[in-house]
């Protein structure tokens, strides 16, 4: 079953989400319309009174992505999985420093030396972790205005790392509670990108194992872990890992190199999640958290897959879930496009001209479309984001993409928000 629909009263307040059946007898018996797409939800046009059940808002911040759930007391009535475009914008702003740098190197006037003019606030985060935490802060404002949130639960961290580089820190009955190496295990699980550390193999029952051999000193310390397939694990024994892989000195070499970096991603949610936290904390709702350890606990002990959603759905403290709906709401940051007024080659020198009016035949560059095509070679029904062109010859990028459809058959389906979708 999709995601459950949302619904808002005659004066645009959120009532309780309903199934899609409902929602479809609701809008063909003509006592309800379609108020947005993504999320789909439907606008009431009589007045009714019915009590408002709680809605939790769970939240699972990734690097790339991030789950989405809500959760109606032990009901998941909807999930999404938000894709994020931080590289994206590493990527231009690197581009766009290259450009800047190579036009003051070449013969240009001199440019006075700045490097104490720029001041940064605290709390200052680079452009492409503020837009982890401002994309999420968006889609949390929209379910706010279509549902009937009284909570969020965030996964604060990824991984406890306090924990991990002191394993006594909180005590023996931490240790040896439900939670034992469940926060050490999921580190590795996505430093050592689950595979085995030795052969590669993946797809195969993990070990913890020490580097250097705890039998010949070596520490408890995460710097000091991989993970090993049984064989290898065996195989190695208590011997050093330069004696284990002596005829492999590339493999010894990468392996103490992966040992010591720290992992990318988990610093990156790190860096986000106390600014998320008080952001979300700026709701007005009650904001409760719980670690990526707990998680996982929840997930296994309910024997859930392996998704953001569902992450998401499996963050804090839970006793049960039932699951009502079996696919998630798939949604990718965008943009909302470029201020250039003209393009530039890789030189940085001008190469081709913006149009100044983005609306063409009453459509823009991204929104979403539908176009029903009745005749010539493209015959047939395509649904996806739009590319105007002036000459009124629009690109449509469904499943893939497909060029030259005439204004005259797309019709307005949703407005460009900066946002893809999929269902």
């Amino acid at each position: 079953m999709s995601n459950f629909v949302f619904v808002r009263d005659t004066q645009k307040r959120p009532l309780n989400p309903i199934r899609p059946g409902l929602a479809r007898k609701l809008l063909t018996t003509g006592k309800a319309a379609v108020f947005r797409r993504y999320p789909f939800t439907i606008i009431l046009k009589v007045e009714v009174t019915v009590p408002q059940k709680p809605i939790t808002l769970k939240l699972d911040p990734g690097s790339k992505t991030m789950g989405i759930a809500l959760v109606q007391g032990e009901n998941v009535i909807f999930g999404a999985e938000l894709t994020h475009r931080g590289q994206a914008i590493k990527a231009s702003r690197e581009s766009r420093r290259s450009l800047r740098r190579g036009r003051r190197n070449r013969h240009t006037r001199y440019r006075k030396a700045r490097f104490l003019n720029r001041t940064r606030p605290k709390g200052w985060l680079t452009p492409s972790l503020q837009h982890r935490v401002e994309t999420t802060l968006t889609w949390v404002t929209r379910l706010i205005k279509v549902a009937p949130i009284s909570s969020v639960v965030q996964e604060l961290v990824r991984f406890d790392l306090q924990q991990i580089e002191n394993p006594e820190i909180s005590g023996v009955e931490y240790q040896q509670g439900v939670l034992c190496g469940y926060e050490i295990r999921e580190y590795l699980l996505n430093k050592w990108e689950r595979k085995c550390a030795y052969c590669g193999v993946v797809d195969t029952p993990l070990q913890v194992e020490h580097i250097h051999p705890k039998a010949k000193g070596g520490s408890d310390r995460i710097s000091n872990l991989c993970l090993a397939c049984e064989k290898c694990n065996i195989k190695k024994g208590t011997q050093n890992i330069e004696q284990f892989l002596s005829k492999k000195p590339e493999v010894v070499k990468r392996i103490l190199s992966q040992a010591k970096r720290p992992l990318k991603d988990a610093t990156a949610v790190n860096s986000t999640r106390w600014a998320l936290f008080n952001r979300l904390c700026m709701t007005g709702l009650p904001v409760s958290t719980g670690s990526g350890g707990l998680t996982k606990f929840n997930r296994t002990r309910l024997n859930l897959a392996k998704t953001h959603w569902l992450d998401a759905a499996c963050v804090g403290r839970i006793e049960s879930l039932k699951v009502l709906i079996n696919k998630p709401l798939l949604i990718k940051a965008t943009g909302h496009g470029t201020r250039q007024m003209c393009r530039t080659d890789k030189f940085g020198f001008p190469s081709r001209y913006v149009p100044r009016f983005k609306f063409v035949k009453g459509f823009q560059t991204g929104d979403i479309v539908k176009a029903v095509v009745t005749s010539g070679k493209k015959v047939g029904i395509y649904v996806g984001r739009v590319a105007v062109r002036t000459s009124g010859s629009f690109n449509i990028s469904a499943s893939e993409l497909v060029s030259g459809i005439s204004h005259k058959y797309c019709s307005l389906v949703h407005r460009k928000d900066g946002y893809s979708y999929a269902a």
